[in-house]
């Protein structure tokens, strides 16, 4: 199953916004510590609105204990090759059965390590004077896509 992995997100609403995401296409979302923010936070819950309970998630202590626990998944990196990292085209990309989507904090991105280390990496294209898009907005474009060329967007 494809899974969505929140590297040290900072920014409450985003991450209440992704989690709804991942309530309304049932997809288990990852927290990887440490959050800008407490799980308690009110932005956090509005954000997410009353999906919170629908919501598959696992909070991480580091990266390194997730992938202790996900032998057989690929790490799929999100990158805005801002930095020089090659990547795909998120459209581009076959995805598989058990990728980790992982995205990056909203002002640093991802670890350099964690990019090289991925068996994949994706970018969204832009266009213009914009460095990324909004973790949520960046979020929901990959995994859509991903469910779609999985064949998994027929009204399950």
């Amino acid at each position: 199953m494809i899974e969505v992995v929140l590297h040290e997100p900072e920014i409450p609403q985003n991450t209440g916004s992704v989690a709804r995401l991942c309530a309304a296409t049932k997809t288990p979302l990852h927290l990887i510590r440490p959050l800008g923010f407490s799980l308690a936070d009110r932005y956090l819950k509005r954000a997410g609105l009353d999906y919170w309970p629908h919501v598959n998630l696992s909070v991480w202590e580091c990266f390194d204990e997730f992938l202790a626990a996900r032998p057989g998944s690929r790490v799929v990196a999100a990158t805005a090759g801002n930095r020089g990292q090659a990547a795909t085209a998120y459209h581009e990309l076959a995805y598989g059965p058990d990728d980790a989507l992982v995205f990056g904090t909203e002002s640093r991105g991802l670890p350099e390590r964690l990019i090289e280390a991925a068996g994949a990496r994706v970018r969204i294209p832009i266009w213009g004077q914009v460095r990324s898009l909004n973790l949520a907005n960046a979020a929901s474009v990959v995994l859509y896509e991903a469910l779609r060329r999985r064949g998994e967007l027929d009204g399950k």
